[in-house]
């Protein structure tokens, strides 16, 4: 607890302004919170949920983009959640989905924040999580719909993603594959309740966008909200470091998705490639799936100008 508090303070030193820290279990300090970051001047005209990748906490995101520092002095009440599930979190799982809904709701309710603008984005499956739940407001109609939503490096397509990883495997001597590759293949086998020859269904119910779903029945609920996805797919990193080529690259998905999107008749579907920006803090590790690829400035601008 004395650590919590302690980067609690950091960041309202460092930020300027007022951060506050909501677990909705008192007996629970490993899930079902959320970090808020307040407009500089108190004055709150939209709010945004920011979703952090797998693994990753929400104090986690302060340290790595400023887009809650920009945010907040464009107005824009920031919340980071972490949600039941924990940070192992799915994104795309009706769970996580869930979760992300109830703490949506309790945060309007608690901070009176009916009738403002309201956006929602995530880094990989942050992103991957806020993309299906902007899907799934319109799909469900609910009460609460994002009137954009950005997602840096999200995985979009999990039978992409699930082929990519047996390509590796099979392709690779097996005692240098990276264990997160047959970590991600037997949850996804969990998530799905099968593969994609057995339960391609499921496949195509979880992912934000399904390049084998030919009725496009996900990405049909997008078409009228703005939506960014940001992305570094920097192949000869990738080849050099880990032996992987497009079949496990995000981009695969992304690049589709928004073709579609535009061809759907989304004038706001845009897809943003960077070169050289991904590098993880606080030691600048290069990596091109990181925070950093999205311009915080660049990011807050556009969504104001919806």
């Amino acid at each position: 607890m004395k650590l919590l508090l302690l980067t609690l303070f950091i960041s309202i030193i460092s930020y300027g302004q007022r951060i506050e820290t909501v677990f909705l279990n008192e007996k629970d300090s490993t899930s079902n919170m959320y970090v808020v970051v307040f407009p500089k001047d108190g004055v709150v005209k939209s709010f945004m949920v920011l979703l952090d990748g797998f693994g990753n906490s929400p104090t986690g995101v302060l340290s790595q983009t400023e887009i809650p520092k920009f945010a907040s002095k464009n107005g824009i009440l920031t919340i980071i959640p972490l949600l039941k599930s924990g940070s192992t979190y799915w994104g795309s799982d009706a769970t996580s989905q869930k979760s992300l809904k109830e703490i949506i709701e309790l945060i309007v309710s608690k901070y009176q924040l009916h009738n403002k603008d309201f956006y929602i984005g995530g880094f990989s499956i942050g992103g991957t999580c806020a993309v299906k739940y902007a899907e799934l407001s319109v799909q469900e109609n609910y009460s609460l719909k994002p009137k954009a939503v950005f997602a840096i490096n999200p995985v979009l397509d999990w039978e992409r993603y699930y082929n990519g990883a047996k390509r590796v495997v099979r392709l690779s001597d097996k005692t240098k594959v990276n264990e997160e590759v047959f970590y991600m293949i037997e949850r996804i086998e969990k998530e799905m309740n099968g593969t994609p020859q057995t339960a391609l269904e499921n496949f195509h119910s979880q992912s934000p966008y399904s390049f084998s779903d030919t009725s496009q029945k996900a990405i049909k609920n997008l078409i009228k909200i703005p939506i960014m996805i940001i992305s570094e797919p920097d192949l000869q990193w990738y080849l050099a470091e880990r032996n992987y080529d497009c079949s496990y690259n995000n981009i695969t998905d992304q690049v589709a998705m928004i073709n579609e999107l535009q061809r759907l008749g989304n004038q706001n579907a845009i897809l943003v490639t960077t070169t050289n920006k991904g590098y993880r803090k606080p030691n600048n590790i290069r990596h091109p799936n990181s925070w950093s690829i999205a311009d915080p400035k660049k990011l807050i601008k556009w969504l104001q100008t919806l």
